[in-house]
């Protein structure tokens, strides 16, 4: 135990990224600060002001690129997160036909996140190609397009899009415009995919640093018979090396722990700030984040493993306190306990707030009010849980709220 907290000193320790020009934060985040009812925390925030220069962060990490209203794991998307301040960018990877590491959430969601439908000689290679939806019957409009499904040349010669479909559509037309009214499409003139190699040099130029997902694959490993999910693991690590990139800059993630053991095993180096991502609240029967004996395995189990960094959903870390207030949940405590450190997903990922603020905020829902809450959600997770960072969809409002509180 003792061992694993001064690693993950060290990592906290690495100080603020400060490469590069001044983060441009825009209004949002002043708009956040507008929204905050009157109380210390508004004050504090509004005296940070805008006339000060705001610098890049790694409590700022880049959730897809800048997705609230660029196309998510897009050049413009990482360019536009860089430039918010960002200190850390994800790329979540998956693969294509001819074996080759791509940045895409899902190996399965080209039919949401690109223009495949509307190109119909890469359409008729979707592993089900577009169905409209048929009123009559109650049917949903649906397709099913992989990264696995294309070479790497085919891959990058689509466009991204804003993530979206209509379930109601009759056309393909329809299904592909759908983008919700609080994001945009503003910036969704282009869409550049790029490759795992891409990603790693262009965030490599920016200095910045990286956090890769190795998604989990939507078809039977060995792919084709031959391609393994160890293998797979492995080319994710390899191309830091080819690159020349040393481990301390990059931070793997994965919800499979297997994936952080074989990483453990195999490339220790890399593994001492791999991320284990938890979705347990959607796998394991009966998750309760309030609730220790519904977590399997336990905090202490995972770090006996050699976890040394849990990702959770934003809404595990917190729970409603005393006079409308936010505190650390019992998992958060848990695991702080146990030596973890934490990192939460996803910040301004789910629209306004007026309704209290979805999947994203569902343990507090009670006590948020609006917009401003973001702000205040993010406090407690800095000042009372300890994150070491925040995943968000717009990093200026995480880079902004860093800057202030002197957070790295």
């Amino acid at each position: 135990m003792r061992a694993m907290r001064a690693a993950l000193a060290l990592i906290l320790a690495s100080g603020p990224v400060l490469a590069g020009d001044a983060a441009q934060l825009g209004p949002r985040p002043f708009y956040l600060v507008d929204q905050l009812k009157p109380g210390p925390l508004k004050e504090r925030l509004a005296a940070c002001g805008v006339d000060r220069t705001y610098t890049p962060r790694t409590f700022s990490i880049s959730h897809r690129g800048a997705p609230l209203m660029f196309p998510e794991h897009t050049r413009e998307g990482l360019i536009a997160a860089d430039r918010m301040g960002a200190g850390i960018l994800e790329c979540d990877v998956a693969f294509t036909r001819d074996r080759q590491l791509v940045c895409r959430h899902s190996q399965c969601d080209l039919h949401t996140t690109t223009d495949i439908l509307a190109r119909p000689q890469l359409a008729a290679k979707c592993t089900q190609g577009f169905e409209p939806a048929d009123p009559a019957s109650g049917r949903k409009a649906s397709a099913k397009c992989c990264t696995s499904d294309l070479t790497l040349d085919e891959f990058k010669s689509l466009t991204g899009k804003m993530d979206a479909a209509d379930p109601d559509a009759t056309t393909v037309a329809a299904y592909m415009n759908a983008t919700p009214r609080w994001r945009t499409d503003l910036y969704a003139g282009t869409g550049t995919l790029l490759s795992h190699k891409d990603y790693i040099a262009l965030v490599k130029g920016m200095a910045r640093k990286f956090t890769p997902e190795l998604k989990a694959p939507q078809v039977t490993m060995p792919f084709d018979g031959t391609y393994t999910q160890n293998q797979y693991a492995q080319q994710l690590i390899d191309e830091y090396k080819q690159a020349g990139i040393p481990a301390s800059d990059v931070f793997p993630q994965s919800f499979q722990l297997r994936d952080i053991l074989y990483w453990l095993d195999r490339e220790p180096n890399f593994a001492r700030q791999a991320i284990f991502l938890d979705n347990r609240d959607e796998t394991a029967k009966g998750f309760d984040p309030e609730n220790p004996a519904t977590w399997q395995p336990g905090m202490a189990e995972l770090a006996q493993k050699g976890v040394k960094i849990l990702a959770p959903p934003l809404w595990m870390l917190v729970r409603p306190g005393q006079d409308g207030a936010i505190e650390p949940s019992t998992y958060a405590r848990a695991a702080k306990r146990a030596g973890l450190g934490l990192i939460a997903w996803s910040l301004e990922r789910s629209g306004p707030l007026k309704d209290g603020g979805g999947y994203y905020y569902q343990s507090i829902k009670p006590v948020v009010t609006g917009d401003g809450d973001i702000l205040r959600l993010l406090d407690v997770l800095h000042g009372q849980v300890g994150v070491m960072g925040v995943f968000s969809d717009w990093p200026a409002t995480t880079t902004f709220y860093a800057n202030c509180v002197g957070a790295p």
